[in-house]
């Protein structure tokens, strides 16, 4: 496998450049080998233009089976990883996009369960349009989720907004079916789901306006975007980025088994079905366990990764993308 990074998005430090990240990628190699088995290696590229890192990674195809792309700013990470996917003939996934995504869909199914609710009855509000927030808007549509309204720094996207990139301007057509405008406060009230994936802060009297025992995912790191003990007067369930609370949403619950059913399956992409069967394969390790401060396994769970990869692998068989 190659992780590969311009190092123009990582995590707590932003734009640090190549050089500075590769002890990042190197680590999620570590990662990729401890939980699934998969020799990787961190490719670091001097450049931030979309073509030459495509342009790269063609020309180095024969020496990798799959491509985890890592800490690219949006809304570039959108363009390259589109342009590998058609590019490449193996499997593409930037994980900022997709690992957070999956992870939070199975923390939102192993909430549901634990309070019985149904995902196709809530709205969700998602504070951040980044890398994240887009791939959870559309993992949540996906998997049925009854509506999305998406902010960013100017507040609701929808279909009256102004100035919108081609990204926020196919998000105004499919979410926000309620038809809001405003800021914060205007997609709070009443709202059934709050996942915080930006640096801005919320106001408690804002969970105060959602609906009855609501599910708060604050997920900003190192600082979440409430205290999770603040968040808890107010949610059913609170889940957080970081390890020092209950409930982590960590994405090495799903990328290395994602890239191990992949590659088992020998499967050229990854496809929708293939993320939303390794959010079920999350949730069912928990299954037995789940309880209001055990949402999903613990990232360190070594069940996790082999059952996602068993749960891909079989939705690659199933879409018709392996070779």
């Amino acid at each position: 496998m190659a992780v590969v990074s311009d190092g123009s998005a990582v995590l707590g430090l932003g734009d640090i450049g190549a050089s500075a990240s590769l002890p990042v990628m190197e680590g999620k190699s570590v990662l990729f080998k401890t939980f699934a088995g998969l020799d990787s290696i961190p490719l670091v590229l001097e450049t931030s233009d979309v073509d030459e890192i495509v342009e790269t990674l063609v020309r180095l195809r024969p020496s990798f089976g799959a491509v985890n792309l890592e800490d690219v700013s949006a809304p570039r990470c959108f363009e390259l990883e589109a342009k590998l996917k058609d590019a490449l003939d193996c499997p593409v996934m930037h994980d900022d996009q997709h690992g957070t995504a999956i992870v939070v869909l199975a923390a939102l199914r192993g909430a549901n369960l634990v309070t019985g609710r149904d995902i196709a009855q809530q709205r969700v509000v998602i504070s951040g349009a980044g890398a994240a927030g887009v791939a959870c808007a559309k993992i949540l549509q996906a998997a049925g989720v009854g509506d999305v309204t998406m902010l960013d720094s100017r507040g609701i996207i929808h279909t009256g907004r102004e100035n919108l990139n081609a990204v926020k301007e196919e998000l105004a057509e499919t979410t926000n079916k309620a038809g809001l405008r405003g800021d914060l406060a205007d997609a709070m009230a009443g709202a059934d789901v709050f996942i915080g994936l930006s640096s801005a802060r919320i106001d408690e009297n804002l969970l105060a306006t959602m609906a009855p025992e609501p599910i708060v995912f604050a997920l900003s790191n190192p600082d979440p975007e409430v205290h999770p003990d603040i968040a808890a007067k107010y949610a059913a369930v609170v889940a957080t980025g970081r390890s020092d609370f209950p409930n982590q949403i960590n994405n090495v619950l799903a990328f290395p088994g994602v890239f191990r059913g992949a590659l088992d399956a020998g499967a050229r992409a990854i496809t929708e079905n293939m993320k939303l069967a390794a959010a079920e394969a999350i949730v069912s390790v928990a299954a037995d366990e789940l309880s209001a401060d055990r949402i999903v396994p613990s990232p360190l769970d070594p069940r996790v990764a082999e059952e996602v990869a068993t749960a891909v692998a079989k939705a690659a068989e199933d879409d018709g993308v392996v070779s």
